[in-house]
């Protein structure tokens, strides 16, 4: 079956497209990885965007024009990849995340935004989405959903692996955590969030992020400012735990910094990109993780996948480009396999990974042109992914 995954993160720069043929074979899954592509946001949708995250509040009528204008966004680039790869049979997308609501470390609802039936419409191809809710009603944080990629992809790797994310918000998987209880995932806290709002800040929104980290690397860490961002409680919590742009925004970055004035601006940027390394690297080694294998938008900037290494001394740290998921792309992969997963009525999540009661196949199913065909259920699920 030939998917097509899609996703926008919380960085909601563009669109990531990855179109992935997919044969199982027993119980392992070859995935041959057709196409990638991203398309970045038209200018006018960003902004409008941008604005309309929190802490920013949303009327209806704005929240309907960003469903349907994403949405279109979202037809566009699946018609875009589809006249290069050709035709696919079935879509998978994420959509935009606008809101995820937590109280108390629980997860209370979540919101993507992206109304499919306008890819249905224009490639006339059945698409899954609104994925995350169903994990949430079972109980679950409705992410980290990249953990089921994660657990197969690297199943086969000796000793205590993890795979870790850097988009806007950082995320971990770890494989074989401590005490035996099943694979485990949760947001480790912000990546590109905080640095992409520093680097609006200091240059007067001439940057919208830190490119090739060149901002940071010419500052250095202030320890006052570093010690009142790790005194976020968020760190503290167990895991799992999911969070997002909800609450490391740019007015949290102010907040902070009125509490540490006089701080120079390439050392805000040093510091904000020294917080993503320590809070990443201090559950990398309180769960015990031997081989961290990588991957986001944060995985391009030196300054810090440098930190990071320098605060993991002894842990192999590689790329998901060696287990043939390139780091831009693995997300949209990863939806590509959850919709595969959905439409061969299998569980999507790993149930210790985001605290759900059980799996549950994710999403809503919207029909192409012609009738919807569901393909035979299988007895079991892959336990391995090879992609190629």
């Amino acid at each position: 079956m030939k998917v097509m995954g899609m996703m926008s993160g919380t960085s909601h720069d563009g669109i990531d497209v990855a179109v992935v043929d997919f044969t199982p074979h027993g119980d392992r899954l070859h995935g041959r990885l057709v196409h990638t592509d991203c398309t970045p946001y038209p200018q006018e949708l960003r902004e409008r965007l941008a604005a309309a995250l929190p802490p920013a509040e949303l009327p209806f009528a704005e929240m309907c024009a960003l469903d349907t204008g994403i949405g279109q966004a979202f037809a566009d680039a699946a018609a875009s990849a589809v006249a290069r790869a050709g035709q696919v049979d079935l879509v998978c997308s994420h959509g935009q995340t606008v809101y995820h609501w937590v109280d108390g470390g629980r997860v209370l609802g979540t919101l993507q935004l992206g109304q499919p039936a306008w890819i249905a419409e224009r490639l006339g191809t059945p698409v899954v989405a609104d994925l995350r809710i169903r994990d949430v009603t079972a109980g679950g944080q409705g992410a980290p959903l990249v953990s089921l990629m994660d657990t197969l992809l690297l199943a086969d790797l000796p000793g205590r692996p993890a795979a870790l994310n850097l988009g806007g918000i950082a995320n971990l998987t770890v494989l074989r955590p401590p005490g035996g209880t099943g694979p485990l995932a949760f947001d480790t806290g912000p990546a590109n969030a905080l640095i992409d709002a520093a680097a609006l800040r200091v240059t007067g929104g001439r940057l919208a992020y830190d490119a090739d980290g060149l901002l940071a690397a010419a500052g250095t860490v202030h320890p006052g400012l570093l010690d009142l961002l790790c005194a976020e409680p968020y760190y503290a919590l167990p895991a799992p735990k999911t969070t997002g742009k909800e609450l490391f925004h740019a007015a949290y970055l102010e907040r902070v910094l009125a509490a540490c004035p006089g701080v120079a601006d390439a050392d805000v940027m040093a510091t904000v990109t020294a917080l993503t390394a320590v809070t990443v690297a201090d559950q990398v080694r309180g769960h015990g993780v031997d081989t961290l294998v990588a991957s986001g938008g944060g995985c391009a900037n030196p300054t810090l996948t440098a930190m990071l290494a320098d605060r993991l001394p002894g842990v192999r740290i590689t790329s998901s480009d060696a287990y043939g998921a390139p780091s831009g792309a693995k997300e949209a992969i990863a939806f590509a396999l959850l919709g595969w997963y959905t439409m061969h009525g299998l569980p999507g999540t790993v149930p210790s990974a985001t605290g759900a009661a059980a799996g549950r196949v994710l999403g809503a199913i919207v029909p192409g042109r012609g009738p919807l065909r569901l393909p035979d259920p299988l007895p079991a699920a892959p336990t391995v992914l090879r992609l190629s």
